[in-house]
């Protein structure tokens, strides 16, 4: 059984992807262990279900989760749009010795970093074969910045980005062996660095622009509608406070996070809406996204997140929580902004 999903344009490209997307680091995974069988289906779920966007990374288990997606991919009917990211080279190592990090069972790679043009050019091909595929469309430069690196740390591999990872990035566009680059980040601030490089076609910018937190509104979105740029919005749960659990940026919640979350819910109950539907929907309020992006885990995980997608909300319940004071200043909402 289908779904029906609206479509948008990624940037100026000529892609164009369902409004849900599939993202692959929880089944290849993360804090607990998610049989290979069940990471498998729950790619071949989405297809079923008509999501024709899947992101997955080299980081996703090591390795693990380009090789499921792969698996899957390689018999499929119609292949979706497919993005993976550079950055990190892996490097075989005895599992004894292994930096698993948050990792379950990943395989046994340690990952180095590496945003050079060299570096960039060998991950790419060392994805498509991971992933036994051809050609993938969107290509993302992954964790650069200071949230990942520290900033005295980011400087010598922003250097690198700078000085020919990027160059790398546009000769593959430009070429046609991808039809899209980005950068793929949890810090918009890293982003607006990157527009002084050069011109990109989408971000995936995770747990920034959320029902929650709309930190980016200003100056990154805005920028982003005037650079043609495309926005696909990651982690939209933050990291599990908005479905019913306690981490946020996977970290335990503080208390003021906790307690706007329970204020943003309670505007949910009275336009009976679940809150993890209104988070899902919520990014697509802007004109800069293009896409949702959701991890689930398993096939069930992901036909809860359909069901939160397929559900009617009001736009008076968006207007409510501006009136509140819920949403940042400027927030595009249905009939205005916030």
């Amino acid at each position: 059984m289908t779904s029906r999903f609206d479509t948008r344009r990624v940037g100026e490209t000529a892609l164009e992807v369902t409004t849900l997307g599939l993202g692959c680091a929880s089944l290849a995974g993360i804090f607990s262990r998610v049989p290979a069988d069940q990471g498998r289906a729950t790619v071949q779920h989405a297809l079923d279900r008509g999501i024709t966007y899947v992101d997955t990374a080299p980081q996703y288990g090591l390795g693990r989760s380009e090789h499921l997606v792969g698996d899957v991919l390689r018999e499929a009917a119609v292949r979706p749009v497919v993005s993976t990211k550079v950055g990190r080279l892996l490097k075989p190592v005895s599992p004894e010795r292994q930096d698993k990090g948050n990792w379950v069972d990943p395989l046994p790679f340690d990952q180095q970093y590496d945003y050079s043009y060299d570096g960039v050019m060998r991950s790419f091909e060392d994805s498509l074969q991971r992933l036994g595929l051809d050609r993938v469309d969107i290509v993302y430069v992954h964790d650069i910045g200071a949230a990942t690196h520290g900033v005295e740390g980011n400087k010598p591999l922003w250097a690198q980005l700078a000085g020919g990872g990027y160059k790398a990035l546009r000769e593959l566009r430009d070429s046609g062996v991808i039809k899209a680059i980005g950068l793929g980040v949890n810090e918009w601030p890293v982003l607006m660095d990157a527009f002084a490089l050069g011109d990109w076609d989408v971000f995936l910018l995770a747990g920034r622009y959320t029902l929650l937190e709309q930190t980016s509104l200003e100056p990154f979105l805005s920028t982003c509608i005037a650079r043609k740029a495309s926005v696909v919005v990651g982690g939209p749960f933050n990291s599990g406070i908005l479905v019913g659990g306690d981490k946020f940026n996977y970290e335990r919640a503080p208390e003021a996070i906790v307690t706007k979350v329970r204020a943003i819910e309670a505007v949910c109950r009275e336009f009976g809406v679940p809150l993890p539907a209104a988070a899902l929907q919520f990014p697509l309020t802007h004109p800069a996204v293009c896409n949702v992006l959701p991890g689930p885990r398993s096939p069930e995980e992901l036909d809860g997140i359909l069901d939160w997608w397929a559900a009617e909300i009001p736009d008076a319940l968006w207007t409510a929580l501006a009136e509140k004071g819920l949403l940042a200043e400027g927030t595009p909402i249905p009939g205005g902004t916030a």
